[in-house]
């Protein structure tokens, strides 16, 4: 179990994980492996499921919070692996990504090693939140700036 003094992300090392998980979801490979190529190798591993590639449901709710329906299928990418430090990492990613998966996979099992996790996290997993978060602001005011305002329609109106 990782030492949570040494941890980069907060909480315990469950949360950690799915904060890693998701990030490494999000970022394209090429990112991954440029953050990565600066660490080194990663520890090496076995295959023990995959990378195989399925579909999923996706369920949306209604106004966010209504009944939940069947929105459609997504194509996935899982794969699990055992590293030599004897820990297991799993990867799920959006789309048809084997050499991804399996990149996420080792990622995981990596960066659950209380020796080496907190280096990794720094390295590779907090600039691409880092890149994620600044991808996401930019969406985010793009968006802002088509937004109109119908407020000025209710003012004329009286």
């Amino acid at each position: 179990m990782s030492n949570p003094e040494h941890s980069t992300l907060p909480g315990g090392l469950q949360d950690r994980r799915q904060k890693w998980l998701a990030i490494l979801a999000r970022a394209e490979r090429t990112a991954i492996e440029a953050r990565l190529s600066a660490q080194g190798p990663l520890p090496a591993h076995r295959r023990l499921r995959g990378p195989e590639t399925g579909l999923v449901m996706v369920q949306g709710r209604a106004g966010g919070s209504g009944a939940p329906f069947n929105l459609g299928e997504m194509t996935v990418t899982r794969c699990t692996v055992h590293n030599e430090g004897g820990r297991i990492g799993h990867a799920y990613i959006a789309g048809r990504d084997p050499r991804k998966a399996e990149l996420v996979a080792s990622l995981d099992a990596a960066l659950q090693d209380p020796e080496e996790g907190p280096a990794l996290e720094q390295a590779v997993i907090l600039p691409l939140a880092a890149a994620l978060a600044a991808a996401d602001a930019d969406l985010h005011a793009k968006a802002e700036a088509t937004r109109v305002d119908f407020f000025t329609l209710a003012t004329m109106r009286s």
